[in-house]
């Protein structure tokens, strides 16, 4: 039980995190968003972007057992208010999936074909969820390093500063 109410924290998490990151990238003109910065992905939007791409092909891959290949760098959403729209909506999909998860499911193998290398891998179901997760998390904290390099302050980024937990 533990690792599905996990999964469900760091639902809570991904959708709180968004929230502000899309707040304050709001506040940014298209201009800022889509600067290349050097990042891995370039810009704001397109790091933003290839996270909800990340979620997409997961999800495709995990919840419908199914995949629609596309290219990694082609951007899905180039206008900022669908790209905030989608996230949003996305993050809900997330959130009603994990709450489905259970014990059995999360420890069956699950085999499929990397879109990035082409390869076939076999990988325990959970570990594929966290992955989800995880991914996240590493391109969010390229964008706290973009917005401090703008001169914002973005805050916490801690689970402990989630809302549910400061009441």
């Amino acid at each position: 039980m533990i690792i599905e109410k996990q999964f469900e924290l760091l639902s809570q998490y991904n959708m709180w995190m968004n929230q502000n990151i899309f707040d304050i990238c709001d506040s940014l003109t298209d201009e800022i968003r889509n600067k290349d910065m050097d990042a891995f992905f370039g810009s704001i939007h397109r790091t933003l972007d290839h996270i909800l791409y990340g979620d997409k092909a997961w999800l495709e891959r995990l919840r419908d057992a199914s995949f629609t290949p596309r290219d990694i760098n082609k951007i899905l959403y180039p206008v900022w208010e669908d790209l905030k729209q989608q996230r949003i909506i996305v993050d809900k999909e997330i959130d009603d999936w994990v709450k489905t998860l259970n014990k059995t499911e999360l420890e069956k193998t699950h085999t499929y074909t990397s879109n990035v290398d082409g390869k076939q891998r076999s990988v325990p179901y959970w570990v594929l969820v966290q992955h989800i997760f995880n991914h996240q998390t590493h391109h969010r904290g390229q964008l706290t390093t973009l917005l401090s390099q703008l001169g914002i302050d973005f805050g916490s980024t801690d689970l402990p500063f989630m809302p549910i937990f400061n009441k």
